[in-house]
């Protein structure tokens, strides 16, 4: 499915987790197919131009997505000083997991998004959070981990059940090695896409692009069945 980006309905939206409330930018392609929220991490934000770039792709492919930060500007601040959050995958995984609950109960969006299978898009350390996420919620349909740091999920990759994309640099030799480990551990269905000559933030010619129409594409299929309640 091949959408208009002048098709698109988006705004900014605030989402309440425990005791902050997180900035987000929702895009709703019209006859959206599904919904996948990105988990960035590495100290990166949802103003990500990597992100950003794949997220137009899954658009086009007439997916939604959500952007969003995973911390506070002060909690930004000083993980800027200290670089300790984007290695927290268990507060990073809440924070996903919080996200994941408001996009399915808020009226608002339920309106937009409802009925919607939903999926993660995670990078770097926000991988690891998106895996772990998906092993509690059992509602995720897909997972696409971009040079993620799969092996911080720990023991929660052998729940996952949503089929799960792993794309990695060539050159990215540690991350890769990660990667094939976490493949083995995955019971579900599973792809492992390794791009040539691409290093870890995928800055090769073309590399990027190969990166969000995997992607895109595995959104597209794993997503696109409706739900019960939105085929009712």
């Amino acid at each position: 499915m091949i959408t208009s980006l002048s098709t698109l309905r988006q705004g900014e939206v605030r989402i309440p987790c425990q005791e902050v409330q997180l900035e987000g930018d929702l895009v709703v392609p019209a006859g959206a197919e599904g919904l996948v929220l990105f988990a960035h991490g590495s100290g990166s934000s949802r103003l990500s131009p990597r992100n950003r770039f794949v997220a137009e792709e899954i658009h086009r492919k007439g997916v939604a997505t959500l952007l969003f930060d995973l911390l506070t500007p002060q909690e930004a601040l000083a993980e800027a000083r200290t670089g300790e959050l984007r290695f927290d995958i268990p507060f990073l995984t809440r924070r996903l997991i919080d996200a994941t609950r408001w996009v399915q109960q808020d009226q608002s969006v339920a309106d937009m998004t409802g009925g919607l299978h939903i999926g993660y898009f995670g990078s770097s350390t926000g991988a690891a959070a998106a895996l772990a996420a998906a092993a509690a919620i059992p509602e995720i349909k897909a997972v696409v981990s971009r040079g993620g740091r799969t092996d911080l999920a720990g023991s929660a990759v052998e729940m996952v059940r949503a089929a799960t994309l792993l794309i990695v640099g060539e050159r990215d030799l540690a991350v890769k090695e990660w990667n094939l480990e976490t493949l083995e551990r995955l019971t579900g269905i599973k792809q492992l896409s390794i791009i040539p000559h691409a290093t870890h933030l995928f800055e090769e010619a073309g590399a990027l692009e190969k990166v969000a129409e995997l992607a895109a594409s595995w959104f597209e299929f794993h997503l696109a069945a409706p739900c019960p309640d939105k085929a009712s």
